[in-house]
This record gives C-alpha cells, structure tokens and sequence, in this order.
C-alpha cells in the first residue's frame, strides 16, 4: 500500500534500486556478504558462499569478494574465458586462481558432481543490480535544517534512486521538494536530464580541481509527516 503522504512516488517498502557503484560492491567483502561485480552487473553471491561453506572450492571466490571480476569472462558469450589444457589438449575453462565452484575438474573424477543445475555466473538468480559505469558526486541541502550531505552516486540513477540513497540521512527525505537552480527536479529523471550537468571532464581539461564545485541539490520541506 502506499504511504507517502501528499509526495507522489514509489513505495520505498517496496523499492530496489538498479544501479551500486563500485565502492558499494567493495563493502560486501566477506563470507556473509559476499558482492561481486562482472561484466556491468553485481551479485550477491553470499547464498553460494553459505552452501559450500568450508569448500575448497569456494576460495578463489572468497579471494575477490567486493571486486570486479569482468575479467574472468569472455564478454561475447557471458562464459568463463576458456583455453586449450596442456595436460588433455582439451578446451577448458581458465581459472588462474585455481578451480572455483561449478567448474569442472581437469580429468574425470568420481566424487565430481554436476547435479548442481546452472553454474552459478549464468542465469540472473544472484544479481542484485547493474554496476555503475560511472560515478559523480552531489551534494544535499536540507533548507530546514541546513545538514548538508555529500553522496556517490551513478550518472545513470534516476533522482528517486539518489533519494533512496539519502534516506539514512533524512528517514522523511520523501517529505521534502526537491529543487536545482530554483527549479523543481523531475525524481524520474536523471541529474543530468534535470539540467544537473557532470562537469568533471571540462574541469580535468582546464586542469582545475573538480572537488571544489559539487552541485548542490535544495530540499524544502513540504510539511505532510511522510512516513517511510
């Protein structure tokens, strides 16, 4: 049901947002939130990594948690890169690493067993989201009560995803009209098709520090006790 008061929107109960960025990835480095990222999208791989706790297996997994692993994949066919094994002269999946789970062993094995299903990269049953391919800094203004909050967030994330990103900060941030340059932002746009331009390529050619003008976005309170 909704519960946003007199502010139009989605359910936030109910909300997931499509886009993490790298550093968000980075934060599930452990067994018991275990995050990786590969070509353009994240996972959550922590069901894999709690069945087959304790799995040899499962360490060169372990060994990339919260990292981009693009580079384990052959971008044509979304498949483990594959090479020709010296030993067999058979074509095999290339772990550096060392063998990781669902792949199979280099030579027939008895206790090797494939009544797994799909390996666990294909299919889309642990993705959690696309990464963001590019990342920009924005800063928040709170007009009530003048907190400002500066947030990483992906070029491509639409201002009620960037709002989802704000609410630790302000649990009523639904509550509030959103403005840039006087103007109300349109939540289901992106900063830049709010006319919230990204200029730090312009500022990288004038060889000047980008981090000195962080576009400010204006919250003014509406009054209406949102609950989220």
């Amino acid at each position: 049901m909704q519960r946003r008061g007199l502010v139009a929107g989605p359910d936030f109960e109910y909300f997931h947002r499509r886009y993490f960025t790298p550093n968000e990835v980075a934060e599930h480095n452990q067994p018991e939130n275990l995050w990786v990222s590969y070509l353009g999208c994240v996972y959550d791989l922590t069901p894999l990594a709690e069945e087959y706790k304790g799995n040899l297996l499962l360490k060169p997994i372990l060994e990339v948690a919260g990292q981009d692993i693009s580079h384990w994949f052959d971008p044509k066919t979304r498949d483990i890169r594959k090479h020709i094994d010296p030993l067999t002269g058979c074509l095999r999946y290339r772990t550096p690493r060392g063998r990781f789970v669902h792949v199979p062993p280099q030579l027939p094995r008895s206790d090797w067993a494939n009544d797994f299903g799909k390996s666990w990269w294909k299919g889309s049953n642990y993705q959690v989201g696309r990464l963001s391919a590019k990342t920009r800094n924005i800063r928040i203004i709170n007009t009530l009560t003048s907190q400002e909050h500066t947030l990483q967030v992906g070029a491509l994330e639409s201002m009620w995803e960037i709002l989802h990103r704000y609410l630790p900060y302000n649990a009523h941030a639904s509550s509030y009209t959103w403005k840039y340059d006087g103007k109300n932002l349109n939540m289901d746009h992106t900063l830049e098709e709010n006319g919230i331009r990204d200029e730090e390529e312009e500022f990288d050619f004038l060889n000047m520090d980008g981090t000195l003008h962080t576009p400010a976005i204006l919250l003014y309170f509406n009054d209406d006790l949102t609950e989220l």
